[in-house]
């Protein structure tokens, strides 16, 4: 049997209190968490493997007195929310990398328990081909890339597991109403994304809003759909993040094709719940196929629900 390696943090750290209370409002009684505790389980170790097998996953526990909520804060520019507790993360930098994990807790009126320790982790995957056509070979290297409008079928909308017997996992009517230069969606074009190579991996940055929200999301967060929204609404919109890389996990990267080509089976996340103009959420972006010049990607809708096809063009 493989030896797990379990961090056990087990004590109250720092407490941090938000309370917003209008005068006609109350919230009762604020019960604030306690006994905060937390396993990090490293996926994969044993005596031959100390940090890891190299998929980079971590499996978090945590546990508390009075706690409604979780949030956890992966040191890597990543971070989620449940009501479980339970979660399992993966880290992609490569090589042995140490991570600082905040773990809080979730009271009443908002308020927090939280504990802080370091996971040590190996993750061995890399697309360096993929990194190279986004971003250049060298470290400072930066590419500019932008919508893809002047070609027919530069957004596309298809089924999260299903593919209708034609292999793309796309709704072959919709996709083909998608035209060049699109009126409904001429408020994004001006949209630029920007990637650069760094010492220890790559950021990205959109320095040109707006955001585009198609009805489908729209609906979920209560705005107007198929059209756009500034930082207000798409409020990760803006700001530098960090780019992961991992092996592609979805049915249709596995199983799928494009013109007959399979999917790269590479996937990357954009951290801070950053993504490229078309806003559905927190989502990661299963690589179709990348060119110097090219890039044509698939995501999943948070929640679920709808894939979204996307192509870019680099400037």
């Amino acid at each position: 049997m493989k030896n797990l390696k379990y961090l056990s943090v087990l004590f109250l750290s720092l407490l941090m209190v938000t309370a917003c209370e209008e005068d006609d409002h109350e919230f009762g009684a604020i019960i604030t968490p306690t006994s905060v505790g937390v396993n990090a389980e490293i996926i994969g170790l044993d005596a031959d493997n100390p940090y890891g097998n190299g998929d980079g996953f971590v499996s978090f526990t945590a546990t508390a007195d009075n706690a409604l909520a979780y949030q956890f804060e992966f040191g890597d520019g990543n971070s989620t929310t449940n009501s479980s507790g339970i979660y399992t993360h993966r880290y992609t930098q490569v090589g042995v990398n140490s991570y600082t994990v905040i773990v809080s807790a979730v009271g009443t009126a908002g308020v927090l328990s939280s504990t802080t320790f370091d996971v040590e982790v190996f993750s061995s995957f890399q697309d360096a081909e993929a990194e190279t056509f986004l971003a250049g070979a060298n470290e400072g290297d930066s590419k500019t890339w932008v919508w893809a409008s002047d070609i027919d079928l530069f957004v596309g909308l298809g089924p999260v597991t299903d593919d209708y017997g034609n292999g793309e996992f796309a709704y072959e009517g919709w996709w083909n109403t998608i035209q060049a230069n699109d009126a409904e969606k001429s408020c994004m074009y001006t949209n630029e994304f920007v990637f650069t190579k760094t010492d220890n991996g790559m950021t990205f940055e959109q320095t040109e809003g707006p955001a585009f929200v198609p009805g489908a999301y729209a609906d979920i967060i209560g705005v107007t759909g198929d059209t756009c929204h500034d930082e207000t609404v798409a409020t990760t919109m803006f700001g530098v993040k960090n780019v992961s890389f991992s092996p592609s996990t979805s049915k249709a990267a596995l199983e799928g094709s494009y013109n007959d080509a399979p999917y790269r089976q590479t996937t990357f996340k954009i951290s801070d719940g950053g993504f490229m103009g078309w806003y559905v959420g927190d989502v990661e972006y299963d690589i179709i196929s990348i060119t110097a010049n090219t890039l044509h990607v698939r995501c999943i809708q948070e929640g679920g629900g709808f894939a979204w096809y996307a192509r870019y063009k680099s400037e």
